[in-house]
């Protein structure tokens, strides 16, 4: 009797094994780690079971085999904007010259502005003679609209129109890039709206600058005597010279003229130093009008100048 019983136990337990290995789910991954100099590379093996879907078992009873359900397909991705091609599209034409406008010949224009403007250092006939001398250059109107106010539209109205297409990520990915991205799309709206206003107030409301040149440095000193129009110009000029400086460093790496890390980062450091120049240079033309060096300019400074030269050539008086 022992050895039946043995012989009972034994058959259960295969059936056991028969109905465990039936039931397993139809798929099997196992994940196997294989360390080699201490790299870990995951091998995975997936080990398909192929059994039919109803066995009949030792004791007759109908086992069904358990199977796994295919994974529901991805939801569908959205297209999204096309990345920009070489050659392809004329978005990448519109990117191309909003870029070289940037550095000419608004960049160019910028540069000869700062320069214009730091003649009030020395004074309001100083000023009053650069004036004089940009609104005497032949086709100077023509100029004015070609190489300066048509560039600037364009540049300012097709930078907003990126700015609102584009994503910024400093939120979820905070790194340099990111921030440089932010800072140059604000610095490039604040520097489009003080624009407009500046070239309204100075060239096209007011005195007539081209007529009047000499009147030119009273116009900004009245303008500035306002304590929010002092800080919206001392924002601006910082924002302005910003913008421009890393423009310069993007058109560089865009156009291949800094290939390499190396190379951008060096480029860099040139672009952040001709920035803090250019400021300092728009700051102290707005401490000139400001700060008490020449107060009070009349709107003709040319009868007290020559007033003055008169006084300073006379000889002194000497007692007989």
């Amino acid at each position: 009797m022992p050895p039946a019983r043995h012989s009972h136990v034994s058959n259960l337990s295969t059936v056991i094994q028969i109905a465990f290995l039936t039931s397993f789910p139809h798929s099997l991954t196992a994940a196997m780690r294989d360390t080699n100099n201490a790299s870990e590379t995951c091998k995975s093996i997936s080990v398909s079971l192929s059994e039919t879907a109803s066995t009949r078992s030792l004791l007759g009873a109908s086992i069904s085999m358990a199977t796994a359900q295919h994974p529901a397909a991805p939801p569908a991705v959205s297209r999204g904007v096309p990345p920009l091609r070489a050659g392809q599209g004329n978005s990448f034409l519109w990117r191309k010259l909003h870029s070289l406008l940037g550095v000419i010949p608004i960049g160019a224009f910028l540069l000869e502005h700062l320069l214009s403007n730091f003649e009030m250092y020395k004074g309001p006939i100083a000023y009053g003679d650069q004036v004089k001398f940009l609104n005497s250059l032949p086709l100077v109107r023509v100029l004015e609209w070609v190489f300066i106010f048509l560039p600037i539209l364009y540049h300012g109205v097709y930078g907003v129109w990126i700015w609102l297409r584009g994503k910024s990520n400093i939120v979820y990915y905070p790194w340099a890039g990111n921030w440089m991205y932010i800072s140059q799309r604000y610095t490039g709206l604040i520097a489009f709206a003080y624009i407009a206003q500046h070239v309204y107030r100075q060239r096209f409301s007011g005195i007539d600058l081209p007529d009047h040149p000499y009147a030119a440095f009273h116009k900004v000193q009245v303008e500035l005597q306002n304590p929010w129009m002092l800080a919206v110009y001392i924002i601006a000029m910082i924002a302005i010279c910003w913008h421009f400086s890393y423009g310069i460093w993007l058109f560089a790496a865009k156009w291949g003229i800094t290939p390499g890390e190396k190379a951008r980062k060096n480029f860099g450091y040139v672009c952040l130093a001709l920035g803090i120049g250019l400021a300092i240079m728009g700051l102290t033309s707005i401490w000139a009008a400001v700060g008490g060096k020449y107060p009070d300019v009349p709107e003709n400074p040319l009868p007290a100048a020559a007033f003055l030269h008169v006084e300073s050539t006379q000889p002194p008086y000497t007692l007989l």
